[in-house]
């Protein structure tokens, strides 16, 4: 079974501090009043990491994945490839824009426009295709190219770099029970999860969030393996992987407690109840919330909650769209 020390988490959260590109993001505390809950019914507090420079979290992981790249990578004389839909990518593109290197995003055709025009921007090429022809592709540029594979959420060195976000939840609410984290591939729960438990917070229950449309972590579950599946189209495009990685399913089952869908009714629900508190927040980044408020987590009253809140890379237009057309419903 995969294993995670702490010890590497806490270098990986050094590595994280030194990085320009990533910042402490906040915790919103006690907003359950904000959120039309009686207060005293249950404690919510938000870790903003859709305040970080990238608009995700995506960047605490990308950071420790390129400090142990190697040296043929750093100096440019190999390309990197990845997939992603949009805020891995994103990051992706920065980072190396930052580093003055080259790479390809294979990106699937349900990610928004607008997710590849951004890529683009940095100088990053980007590649469309069905969700299952991105492994396929990735692995064609490895062999016929040469290039570098930064896996976007299966990484042990990704999942470190996430661990950090765990350990900033438990400095802000150290008496938290319940973490609630979106989950696509599942590296941010694995991490933040993994952090949690080996700090010794052991009776903190970290609860993975994914949609109906894709649950691919809950169908590994029910496997007790690593599931292959087949997504259906969702507003959370982010959470839409067409399988679970090894090490994210490994770690999960050692480090999360359970794993709960939200609709697609849940998601837009919860993109608007966050806008309604002045946060923007795109419909992959609000699953957690989602769950909270749809009812999908069992014996939350009087508990001290933390909710990820993990991307802001949503455009006016289609945040206007979400929240008209749940308003229309």
């Amino acid at each position: 079974m995969t294993s995670i020390s702490l010890v590497d988490i806490l270098k990986a959260r050094e590595v994280v501090k030194k990085s320009r590109s990533v910042v402490r993001t906040p915790m919103l505390t006690n907003v359950q009043t904000r959120l039309g809950l009686e207060k005293g019914s249950v404690d919510i507090n938000l870790k903003l990491e859709t305040m970080q420079r990238s608009g995700s979290f995506k960047m605490r992981g990308l950071t420790n994945q390129l400090a142990n790249a190697p040296s043929s990578v750093l100096d440019g004389s190999r390309k990197l490839v990845t997939m992603s839909a949009g805020n891995y990518g994103r990051a992706f593109a920065q980072a190396l824009h930052e580093r003055n290197l080259k790479g390809v995003v294979c990106m699937p055709e349900t990610a928004p426009e607008n997710r590849c025009q951004l890529i683009q921007g940095y100088g990053i090429s980007v590649e469309r295709m069905t969700s299952t022809e991105l492994m396929t592709t990735v692995k064609r540029h490895v062999i016929e190219d040469g290039m570098t594979f930064l896996h976007p959420f299966d990484d042990m060195n990704l999942i470190q770099g996430y661990g950090s976000c765990g350990l900033e939840i438990l400095e802000d609410v150290p008496e938290v029970d319940l973490v609630l984290v979106c989950c696509g591939g599942g590296g941010l729960v694995a991490g933040i999860a993994a952090a949690i438990k080996l700090s010794g917070k052991t009776d903190c229950q970290v609860v993975a969030v994914e949609p109906e449309a894709a649950p691919s972590m809950y169908q590994s579950r029910l496997d007790g393996k690593p599931a292959t599946i087949t997504p259906k189209p969702t507003i959370a495009a982010g959470l839409a992987p067409p399988f679970t990685g090894g090490i994210c399913f490994d770690l999960a089952q050692q480090f999360v407690d359970d794993v709960v869908l939200v609709s697609e009714q849940d998601i837009i629900s919860a993109v608007e109840t966050l806008y309604g508190i002045g946060l923007v927040v795109e419909p992959s980044g609000a699953a957690g919330m989602a769950a909270l408020l749809a009812g999908r987590v069992d014996n939350v009253s009087s508990k001290r909650v933390v909710i990820v809140l993990t991307g802001s890379n949503v455009s006016p237009k289609e945040l206007d769209k979400l929240v008209s057309d749940n308003v229309k419903k």
